[in-house]
């Protein structure tokens, strides 16, 4: 399986928010991330609109559709309309329609992701299994951002949705914290192993997110199997150093050389 690389543009949003005005521009730099080789584009507007505001959703969905690539909107179903004019996050979906929309149960005041949904809880199975019927009638692909645990991700199947996506921020850490091939970090690398081929059993594609960089993404899509990976934060950070485009492409040749290492082994046993 080959594995695709969709850009989180939150930070571009971000640094645009600091100040009046529309520099950097998110839909001229979505359309350069897109035309350097990367799959799709990811949103995740916050009800806050710290980054990526109502008009941005739009805008994007205009460029992904004309470029004809995936466009993914992540974020809490839950979430209604707000004072500072924030549709509520449902109200953006329905009015584009992107290819995939990604669950996340995450709070207004999160200052990121960190962690899934627990489907063990009937109250969040029964919440997300009702939006993923919305969604599927939409024409969208859905994911549900959830935890490297088998348990739960055994439960997805009751929610109808298509895929998973893995929350890869423990592993990222471990990697920081005690090196790519230290004791932690290996434990849970296995973890993501069981958790992917438990959702493939299941007939589930496997997305993964949050906290990936050049230094650990190479080994992650070596040993887990996975369809889509989406990178945000460290990637617009690299560009600062390198460029837009060529970071984009250094990217995705991190992701290419996992893949190929990974098609290797299986080719070999």
């Amino acid at each position: 399986m080959h594995t695709v690389l969709s850009v989180n543009v939150n930070k571009i949003a971000w640094l645009r928010n600091a100040r009046n005005g529309n520099e950097p521009n998110v839909g001229a730099a979505s359309s350069k991330i897109i035309k350097a080789g990367a799959a799709g584009i990811t949103v995740h507007p916050r009800p806050d609109q710290r980054h990526i505001r109502p008009d941005d959703v739009y805008e994007l969905s205009s460029i992904t559709s004309s470029l004809n690539v995936e466009y993914n909107i992540e974020g809490n179903p839950t979430t209604g309309s707000q004072r500072n004019g924030y549709p509520g996050f449902m109200t953006l979906v329905r009015d584009t329609r992107p290819t995939q929309c990604t669950l996340v149960p995450d709070e207004s005041s999160q200052l990121t992701s960190d962690h899934g949904w627990n489907l063990l809880d009937s109250n969040q199975r029964d919440t997300v299994s009702h939006f993923v019927s919305e969604l599927h009638e939409l024409g969208c692909r859905v994911s549900i951002f959830v935890d490297a645990d088998p348990e739960i991700v055994k439960l997805v199947h009751h929610t109808q949705a298509d895929r998973i996506e893995l929350f890869t921020g423990p592993w990222a850490t471990a990697v920081a914290n005690a090196g790519i091939y230290g004791d932690e970090s290996a434990q849970w690398l296995a973890k993501y192993i069981e958790a992917a081929d438990a959702a493939q059993e299941l007939g589930l594609d496997v997305n993964a997110g949050h906290d990936l960089n050049l230094h650990n993404v190479t080994e992650f899509c070596r040993a887990v199997s996975v369809a889509e990976v989406s990178i945000g934060h460290a990637l617009i950070a690299d560009a600062l150093d390198h460029g837009l485009e060529p970071v984009v492409r250094k990217y995705l040749d991190a992701i290419r050389q996992g893949c190929e290492l990974r098609d290797g082994r299986r080719g070999r046993t």
